[in-house]
């Protein structure tokens, strides 16, 4: 199993120094990446069947602000690599650093012992050394490649993959542009994971105030004491904020803005990836709608959306056609927003977008504190699956009291803390310190556009909206069903599954080769949480029964569950984890075994 202890990074001041002095003005940003753009082009990529890779220390410089950096190939974000469908690859991946590496291939389908993650599927990369990964391309679609080694990842070692089809691409575009979102800090992210053990609140700035309240736009008196008296902050939607974050678009902070070309009038697809450390974000183009074709590289019927929430891993493929002589603004705000990444789509270069204000920062609600399951909107389970198995929510009404938003109807909401921490609600559950909270009523939230956007006023796409365009490869019944739980203390920044961290867990979720299982999670917490299983691809059960949606990332909304049917068809040991890196540093993580059936009946 993988260690996440601490990985010191230990870099002076000349080290930073020595490495700007190798970098141009601009060489930090790979070709893809660079502002005015016009679209991917061969020389911006990396592609064939041998690929070199060289992980270093650098330095890059974001809206004006010097700062270290770990990067590959000397930039930040790494190399675009793309390749086809149908070929082998050889990745020659050499680490410069003076400690241990790793580059996982995020939702490629690859064998066990090249998915690079350390203690799960091989030793790692050695400092000083060079390992090769090779493996055939069984897949097309939009991916990334990052770090699975200590907090590296955050330092700005992820980059994008684009695998094209090994036929015609069904998708049909004139231009294509790569959009990868991430956050970046000044402070060393040990640092920062310090900070959050000390104190879990430590970098929200958004604090409900008295001048909200006299001014209505946060809590009444009454609900502020109540949340109070149960140690919780509904300001508290994200762990690291703008208060230490710059967001980035390809590298680019806001005050420097990405920028991409377009002809007006032709068809413009975005390649969307979150590679984040920490942030979820709300992507827009305002005065410009969206289509959505690919969700985590698989291809989806076209759902046309205003907005789109997109959580840490994922990626999303749309198509966007501006057919006017301007430039528009690529908005990617923070879920709690605190800030934005922005950056510009226009037809020519110089152009730039004005950045629109800040929305409102939302506030937790009932919901997000799994009381969903309350009579009203927010009773609502998966199609074909009851909300909580044993429970009937019809019994659990509160008169007057309004799920969404923040009306509580006079509702006393301190009389629901004896609820907050009952293992009967959860038997899978171990009773340990990383419990915090269970949630009394959780409810599938597949169907809602994601925190804070309820009232958008306009389109914003749910899981539920997504449909897969071609029948699932495998639509048996699940052979069986488990229920994990995703658990959680603030005040000590503890997470797990099921109550165990990762260096307490004593077996791994045990799985036979080819097993149809149907899975539910269980968010016992008031924090969304994008869980990602390596090695494999997943069909979200939200109705659409042969042609559901599948996807290697979900995002658990608060309160919320989730269900998906996996089969187990890849032999070998898999991560299995958030993929907040702070969460899954501090323990929510766990190793999947997939083993042949006739190696257990042995």
């Amino acid at each position: 199993m993988t260690k996440i202890g601490k990985t010191a990074t230990r870099v002076g001041r000349r080290d930073v120094l020595r490495a700007g002095g190798m970098l141009g003005a601009s060489a930090w940003w790979p070709a893809w990446a660079q502002s005015g753009t016009a679209g991917l082009a061969p020389r911006a990529t990396l592609s064939g069947e041998d690929i070199r890779l060289r992980i270093a220390h650098q330095a890059m410089t974001i809206d004006g602000r010097r700062t270290h950096a770990i990067g590959v190939n000397g930039t930040v974000p790494a190399p675009l690599i793309r390749l086809r469908e149908g070929q082998n690859v050889r990745l020659h991946v050499e680490n410069a650093l003076d400690e241990e590496s790793s580059i996982h291939w995020h939702g490629l389908l690859v064998p066990f012992h090249m998915d690079g993650v350390p203690g799960v599927s091989f030793p790692g990369i050695a400092p000083r050394s060079t390992f090769t990964y090779e493996f055939p391309v069984r897949q097309s679609g939009t991916y990334w490649y990052h770090s699975h080694s200590g907090l590296q990842e955050q330092m700005g070692l992820y980059g994008p993959i684009v695998i094209d089809p090994a036929g015609v691409d069904p998708v049909a575009a004139a231009r294509e542009h790569v959009i990868v979102l991430s956050d970046h800090s000044p402070i060393h992210p040990h640092t920062i994971f310090r900070k959050l053990k000390q104190q879990g609140g430590y970098f929200n700035f958004q604090k409900q105030t008295l001048a909200g309240l006299l001014a209505g736009h946060d809590q009444r008196a009454a609900e502020r004491l109540a949340w109070g008296n149960m140690r919780m902050d509904p300001a508290d939607v994200a762990d690291v904020t703008a208060s230490t974050y710059t967001y980035l678009v390809n590298g680019h902070g806001p005050r420097d803005p990405w920028s991409g070309l377009f002809t007006p009038g032709e068809r413009v697809r975005l390649r969307l990836v979150n590679a984040s450390a920490m942030t979820t974000f709300n992507v827009r183009l305002p005065g410009l709608a969206m289509t959505v074709v690919q969700a985590d590289g698989m291809p989806v019927r076209d759902v046309a959306v205003d907005e789109l929430q997109i959580a840490v891993a994922e990626t999303y493929d749309v198509i966007v056609t501006p057919r006017d002589d301007r430039a528009y603004a690529l908005v990617a705000e923070s879920v709690d927003r605190s800030g934005m990444a922005l950056g510009t789509l226009a037809p020519r270069v110089g152009m730039r977008a004005a950045a629109p204000p800040l929305r409102p920062r939302p506030l937790a609600t009932m919901k997000d504190m799994g009381m969903g399951g309350m009579g009203g909107r927010g009773a609502m389970a998966a199609p074909g699956e009851h909300a909580m198995p044993g429970h009937d929510m019809g019994g659990h009404a509160v008169p007057g009291h309004t799920m969404e938003g923040h009306d509580m109807g006079g509702h006393d909401m301190a009389a629901m803390d004896h609820g907050m921490r009952d293992f009967a609600n959860a038997p899978e559950v171990k009773r340990t310190p990383t419990v915090q909270t269970i949630a009394p009523m959780p409810v599938d939230r597949t169907g809602e556009p994601g925190q804070g956007l309820a009232d958008a006023g306009h389109r914003v796409l749910t899981y539920r909206d997504l449909v897969a365009t071609t029948r699932n490869p495998d639509v048996r019944a699940p052979d069986r069903s488990l229920r994990i739980h995703l658990t959680g203390n603030m005040e000590r920044y503890m997470w797990a599954f099921d109550g165990e961290k990762l260096n307490e867990v004593t077996a791994p979720f045990a799985f036979l080769k080819d097993e149809r299982v149907r899975v539910t999670l269980v968010n016992d917490t008031m924090m969304g949480h994008p869980i990602h299983i390596h090695g494999h691809f997943f069909e979200l059960v939200t109705g659409h029964g042969d042609h559901a949606p599948r996807k290697h990332t979900v995002q658990v909304q608060p309160g919320g569950t989730v269900t998906f049917d996996i089969t187990t068809d890849a032999v070998g040991d898999w991560a299995f984890h958030c993929h907040m890196l702070y969460h899954m540093h501090a323990g929510m993580m766990q190793v999947v075994t997939v083993r042949p059936r006739d190696e257990a009946a042995a």
